[in-house]
């Protein structure tokens, strides 16, 4: 996840909780909020409910696998909650891809296909290109 990075305390969570858009499927709950910071921060929740560790983990794993694999579709510069219900740990991945990539659509973090990040490529979808000298040249 490169350009994310781990939301921790927990009064970061229950602002998001009470103050952030969220939207529900079968596989989990995401809660966001716009914060202007030119990254995302992610949050994953797995409660006891879920299982023993090892399910809980293995939830966790999926949901940080669903949220790399469609990073550079998402808009900068917020702060993302994802809480963990019990079909995310034996639901289809596909299943849960789809529902990932509908929440996120409902929620308007999935940036229209042109404006899609890229790394090497500025704002605009232009090839960043450096000079003899360092100086960014197009």
């Amino acid at each position: 996840m490169k350009y994310t990075v781990p939301l921790k305390q927990n009064h970061e969570f229950r602002r998001l909780y009470n103050k952030g858009k969220s939207t529900v499927s079968p596989y989990f709950v995401i809660y966001c909020r716009k914060t202007g910071r030119p990254v995302n921060r992610l949050g994953i929740t797995t409660g006891v409910k879920l299982g023993n560790a090892v399910k809980r983990n293995r939830a966790r794993r999926r949901i940080r696998e669903l949220y790399r694999t469609h990073e550079q579709k998402l808009s900068a510069g917020y702060d993302i909650v994802v809480v963990a219900r019990t079909r995310v740990i034996y639901g289809r991945f596909s299943d849960l891809e789809r529902s990932f990539v509908q929440q996120m659509k409902k929620l308007g973090l999935i940036l229209p296909k042109d404006k899609v990040f890229s790394p090497g490529t500025q704002s605009t979808g232009k090839p960043v290109v450096c000079g003899p000298k360092g100086d960014k040249s197009q």
